[in-house]
C-alpha cells in the first residue's frame, strides 16, 4: 500500500514541477492545488453528478454480475448453450463501446436504462468468462468422487464446482467493478444531462480544467473504491484459498 501512494506523490510532485515551472499552459494543465480547490469550489456541481455516475455504475455492475454468472452456469451445464453463446460472448469485445454507446442512446433515450445497459455491457465478459472457467477449473478428483456417488450436475455445481470457481468468480468482479465507470462515461458522452461524464463535456467547452480534473480524479477514486470493495469481500467470503505471499 505504501509503494503506490509513494508513486502517486511522486507524479503529483512532478506535475506540480511541471506547471510551477510554467512548461505547460495551466488552461490546458492546471496545478495539482487548483485541482483539489476544485473539489471543494465546485462540490455542489461534482456531488450531484458524482451520484449520478455511481447509481449508474452499482446498477449496471449488479446487472452484470447477475446475468455474467447465470450465463456462465448455463453454458457450464449445458453445451447447446455453450456452443451457441460462446462465441457470441467473445465476439461481443470486438464491437467499440464508443460505436455501441451513441445507438444504445438513441434507442434507450437519455435516462438511466441505456447507462445501465452500457455498463453491464462492459463489465459482463469478465464476469462471464471468469465465472466459466472457474466452474470448469475443478479437482478432477473431487468431480470424479461425486460422480462414483451418483451426484447430480446440480449437486456437482452445488458442491464443488461453485465453491471452487469462487477465486476467478471474485477475479472477473474485480476488473467488472474496475472498468464500470468506464462504462458509465461512455453512456455520458453518449447522450445525457447529468454524471460526471457530461460534467467532464461541459467544463471542457468552458475550458474549466480544473474541475474537468477534478472530476477525473473522482472517477479515479471511485475505481479503486468499487475493486478495494471486491478485494475486501473476496478476502472475507473467500478465506480459504491459498494466497502468494509478495
Amino acid at each position: 500500500m505504501i509503494a503506490p501512494l509513494l508513486v502517486l506523490a511522486a507524479l503529483i510532485g512532478l506535475w506540480e514541477l511541471i506547471t510551477a515551472a510554467g512548461w505547460v499552459d495551466p488552461l490546458l494543465v492546471p496545478p495539482p492545488l487548483d485541482v483539489v480547490k476544485s473539489l471543494w469550489v465546485d462540490r455542489s456541481i461534482l456531488a450531484p453528478d458524482l451520484w449520478t455516475t455511481t447509481k449508474e455504475v452499482l446498477v449496471g455492475l449488479a446487472v452484470a454480475l447477475v446475468v455474467g454468472a447465470g450465463l456462465a452456469v448455463a453454458m457450464h451445464l449445458w453445451r447447446p448453450v455453450e456452443r451457441t453463446l460462446r462465441p457470441l460472448v467473445i465476439g461481443s469485445q470486438a464491437v467499440p463501446m464508443l460505436v455501441l454507446a451513441p445507438l444504445v442512446v438513441l434507442v434507450l433515450g437519455f435516462g438511466l436504462a441505456p447507462k445501465v445497459l452500457i455498463v453491464a455491457l462492459v463489465c459482463f465478459f469478465p464476469v462471464t468468462i471468469n465465472v466459466y472457467d472457474g466452474l470448469r477449473d475443478t479437482d478432477p478428483d473431487a468431480r470424479k468422487l461425486l460422480r462414483a456417488l451418483d451426484a447430480t450436475p446440480w449437486q456437482t455445481l452445488k458442491l464443488l464446482e461453485a465453491p471452487s470457481a469462487l477465486p476467478a468468480a471474485f477475479t472477473g468482479a474485480k476488473v467488472a467493478a474496475a472498468v464500470a465507470v468506464v462504462g458509465a462515461v461512455f453512456g455520458e458522452l453518449a447522450g445525457s444531462d447529468a454524471g460526471l461524464g457530461h460534467l467532464l463535456v461541459n467544463a471542457s467547452f468552458q475550458l474549466a480544467t480544473a474541475t474537468s480534473f477534478a472530476a477525473t480524479l473522482l472517477l479515479f477514486l471511485e475505481a479503486i473504491a468499487l475493486y478495494a470493495l471486491f478485494a475486501a469481500l473476496e478476502r472475507r467470503v473467500v478465506s480459504w484459498a491459498p494466497r502468494t505471499a509478495r
